[in-house]
């Protein structure tokens, strides 16, 4: 593919980029900020939240979902730009919690790696769903670092990226929101998915920090494509209609205190435009 088109610089910790509404919106861990971004590199701080994480979501009325991790919440930012508590995620786990995707019902899933990385020891993640009404209800366990998310656009199959067992992991989406039939959806050996998106031929796109580049697979492991970065790629976006590109945010891996602002959100042309959730 292309080199990549660089559309803003001076990100200290950029994640969790969405397509939304015809903008990038993504989150600056290090800023405390949610920031949509436009095609010609303008951008705006839609919001502040002093929290490390930081993923957002979007339910089916527009409305922007953050996981507040710091406080172990999931926040609502009304129409009015008001942030109200969504549900209370401390019911389950005081652990921090990490990805988030909302599938068309507004049933939010969220997810905890299990363990305060890099201060703890390994112990093993799980997936809650949310559902529209704020409760809070463990679906999975059991998982070796989850890290992004992603629904199928028939709304049928949860993909969770499980970084240290360095694979792509599915479920299917059960009528209550449950997970089951849980399986290997792609192996991903010698990489670690983090940040992933689904486009509309079915193949999902993973980014992975080690390598620094964004890998595109088909369900079984076949790679269909590689993208490559001079830094650390931590998540990925699909744009959605006519001549689409995948944005990746991407930055110098220093841990999780690191401050100085190597981020930056880049553009590739892709084969395909996004689909499903997120």
């Amino acid at each position: 593919m292309n080199e990549p088109e660089i559309l803003m610089r001076g990100i200290v910790f950029g994640e969790s980029p969405r397509w939304h509404e015809g903008q990038l919106w993504f989150s600056d861990w290090g800023a405390n900020e949610v920031i949509a971004l436009g095609r010609d590199g303008g951008h705006e701080v839609i919001v502040k939240i002093p929290s490390f994480p930081m993923c957002i979501g979007f339910l089916p009325d527009g409305q922007l979902l953050i996981v507040d991790s710091a406080q172990r919440q999931l926040l609502r930012r009304a129409a009015d730009g008001s942030l109200v508590r969504h549900a209370d995620l401390s019911t389950v786990s005081e652990k921090p919690w990490n990805d988030i995707v909302v599938d068309d019902r507004g049933y939010a899933y969220v997810n905890s790696i299990g363990f305060n990385f890099p201060a703890e020891e390994f112990a093993p993640g799980f997936v809650v769903v949310v559902t529209a009404d704020g409760t809070v209800r463990q679906v999975a366990d059991n998982l070796a670092f989850p890290n992004g998310m992603a629904i199928t656009p028939d709304g049928r199959t949860l993909i969770v990226a499980e970084s240290y067992a360095e694979q792509l992991t599915g479920y299917d989406i059960e009528p209550d929101g449950g997970l089951g039939n849980r399986r290997v959806w792609a192996a991903t050996p010698g990489d670690h998915p983090d940040g992933i998106c689904i486009d509309a031929e079915n193949a999902i796109w993973y980014a992975d920090v080690g390598n620094r580049h964004c890998v595109r697979v088909a369900e079984g492991g076949a790679v269909l494509a590689t993208v490559e970065l001079d830094r650390g790629a931590f998540a990925c976006a699909l744009s959605r209609g006519e001549n689409p590109y995948l944005y990746v945010v991407g930055q110098n891996w220093g841990g999780p205190e690191a401050s100085e602002p190597t981020g930056q959100v880049v553009a590739f042309p892709a084969p395909a435009p996004g689909a499903g959730k997120p």
